[in-house]
């Protein structure tokens, strides 16, 4: 992991110790309750200039940093829906990016009729908690971590961008959030396209889809 700095609340900066590669990020104690609004969008940032990277899978079990213990799999809830993260009883927790973006409103978790309409055109996606491949036709949240299926929302992108803007930038120069569902879909049928002009023969299966990181590559892309 590589420590990057963050602006913290009030004052000062927050030391936060991310991953690339298993795309997570690990919080000291209170570290997550720290972080100041600015200091969530420019990690957003980050995240999305880091999304071409190679994704690692997460060992199995996970252990804490400090003392070495094993994680706990743990799950909390918020008005968009259930995250998953990995705590220990002493010093922290470990989230992925993706849980993360639940956590702070930008992410929801998908009904059974979108899931259902999605699985149409895509047929795979990767679990936003561990990476792992997802077939949407039949399984409605990961085997490996038991995350649910979770996508970008419009209505809570504009909410969150709006609420953190206009603390940390003092404007609400928010992007134009109708367009994102649609956009994400778009890019995932396009990779489908290209998956099948390059005759594989297993269809969407082929290519996995990332609905999630797709997302905020089309957020930042609208933001000043």
């Amino acid at each position: 992991m590589s420590t990057h700095r963050f602006p913290r609340k009030l004052t000062g900066e927050v030391d936060l110790d991310l991953c690339f590669g298993c795309q997570g990020i690990w919080f000291d104690e209170y570290e997550s309750l720290h972080l100041a609004p600015a200091g969530v969008i420019e990690l957003f940032k980050l995240i999305h200039q880091h999304r071409d990277d190679q994704r690692l899978p997460l060992a199995s079990p996970l252990h804490c940093p400090r003392c070495n213990e094993r994680l706990i799999h743990s799950q909390d809830r918020v008005k968009s829906g259930l995250f998953n993260y990995q705590r220990c009883g002493q010093h922290g927790r470990f989230i992925t990016f993706a849980q993360f973006m639940i956590e702070k409103g930008f992410v929801r978790q998908l009904t059974p009729v979108e899931i259902k309409e999605i699985s149409a055109r895509i047929g795979v996606v990767r679990c936003t908690g561990c990476g792992s491949p997802v077939d949407i036709r039949q399984e409605s949240a990961c085997s490996h971590c038991r995350a649910p299926i979770a996508i970008l929302d419009p209505q809570a992108v504009e909410a969150a961008l709006a609420g953190y803007q206009r603390v940390a930038l003092k404007q609400a120069a928010v992007p134009k959030p109708a367009l994102l569902a649609e956009a994400i879909l778009f890019s995932e049928r396009e990779r489908s396209q290209r998956q099948r002009q390059r005759g594989s023969g297993s269809g969407l299966n082929a290519d996995i889809g990332d609905l999630l990181l797709d997302g905020v590559a089309m957020l930042w892309e609208t933001l000043p």
